[in-house]
């Protein structure tokens, strides 16, 4: 927990309240990788950041909409890296796009567990209109990393729909794994992601049967 006074109520310029809204975002996220999300309190967070919790609700109305957004932020820079990736790699083979999307994802445990919350929790607790932002907000980094994908934009669509559910979906297995019978709890894991090796192996199948199906397709076209 950090420790020290608050801080003034509001931020003046533009660069402060950015900066505030990050250093609101570390604290949340601070405290969710040592606790659990449904205990944590818009209080605790902040206290974290050192803030009054009326300035907190300045920026964020909800702590579903807090951790909507930073999922958003780690979304974000995550399609910024893996449009980097892409770019510099061209991969044309399943193998090589494969590599590709599972180079992009490591060392982002908190990004997976994000996602798996937003599926579990958040997307049940948030607007239609608040999730539809939220897509919005991401279309443009989306569709530029579909750009480089060797496929149809449509086949691109379901390779990276497929990534999403494999990653959301080995996560969750790999935290029943680490806390037998008690999701709820903790998820901090020492050591490696327990099931990279079959996670490879789903989504390389996966990626090869849709790019044969997409070639079948452009062959008929």
């Amino acid at each position: 927990m950090s420790a020290g006074p608050s801080r003034p109520l509001r931020a003046r310029s533009a660069t402060e309240k950015s900066r505030r809204r990050d250093d609101i975002l570390q604290a949340a996220e601070r405290l969710w990788t040592a606790g659990v999300y449904t205990d944590l309190s818009m209080s605790q967070v902040a206290q974290e950041a050192r803030l009054a919790k009326g300035t907190l609700y300045l920026y964020f109305d909800t702590k579903e909409e807090l951790f909507l957004a930073l999922l958003t932020d780690h979304l974000r820079t995550w399609l910024q890296e893996l449009h980097t990736l892409l770019q510099d790699r061209r991969p044309q083979q399943p193998a090589e796009i494969t590599a590709t999307l599972l180079q992009s994802i490591q060392g982002k445990e908190n990004l997976r567990r994000l996602l798996l919350l937003l599926n579990t929790v958040l997307a049940r607790r948030l607007s239609p209109q608040t999730l539809l932002n939220f897509r919005r907000d991401l279309r443009h980094p989306y569709e530029s990393v579909l750009s480089l994908l060797p496929c149809r934009p449509a086949t691109s669509r379901l390779i990276l729909g497929h990534f999403y559910a494999l990653s959301s979906g080995w996560q969750h297995v790999a935290d029943d794994y680490s806390f037998p019978g008690d999701t709820s709890s903790n998820w901090v894991v020492e050591g490696a992601f327990p099931y990279d090796e079959q996670f490879k192996l789903a989504l390389e199948a996966a990626i090869t049967r849709l790019m044969e199906q997409d070639a079948q397709t452009e062959a008929r076209a």
